[in-house]
């Protein structure tokens, strides 16, 4: 588990999967992740992915709960870049999906520098990616107050992507602040 000053992130727990389906499958959470989709898909994914690589990896994209009142405010962690022959494949890479009313206060920037804290210090990772579309600018506008840096040059096209080629930023723990 790791904590911040008003989050924890955790593994996922059979539990989470229900609140997670229901507050983060919805038009404005998934829109440009490829749409809404049935929740028992997206529960499926939680299980055969996020809880997988918690028990196979260590790390996963853990369950983000708020202290103040253990509400589960979505996700935000690491996994491997998985998008077969893409430039970032099997790079350590950070990602995050919150409800939309955690948006704008902060949560997702907070666990995601937790996150890339870990990818330095318990992972070892000389860098650390982050995917995105263009026109998700406040993704994007996340990575650069994170400190992470366009890559033009390791943008592609990928599977999951219906809205266009995917964009890379990228983190090297040198450049903490």
């Amino acid at each position: 588990m790791i904590e911040t000053e008003r989050l924890l992130l955790r593994d996922w727990r059979e539990e989470d999967i229900a609140p997670f389906v229901r507050h983060t499958n919805t038009p404005a959470v998934m829109r440009w992740l490829g749409g809404v989709r049935p929740d028992d898909e997206m529960a499926e994914l939680v299980r055969t992915r996020m809880m997988r690589w918690q028990e196979e990896r260590g790390f996963t994209f853990w369950v983000v709960e708020r202290k103040a009142d253990g509400e589960l405010l979505g996700f935000c962690g690491l996994k491997l870049g998985d998008d077969s022959g893409s430039p970032v494949e099997g790079e350590v890479e950070v990602g995050w999906r919150l409800r939309e009313d955690a948006w704008g206060k902060g949560y997702a920037k907070e666990s995601a520098i937790a996150s890339l804290d870990f990818a330095a210090e318990r992972l070892g990772a000389e860098r650390v990616v982050a995917l995105t579309v263009i026109e998700n600018v406040a993704s994007w506008g996340l990575m650069e107050r994170l400190g992470m840096v366009r890559r033009p040059d390791l943008d592609y096209s990928g599977p999951y992507w219906a809205q266009g080629p995917v964009i890379v930023y990228e983190w090297r723990p040198e450049w903490r602040s």
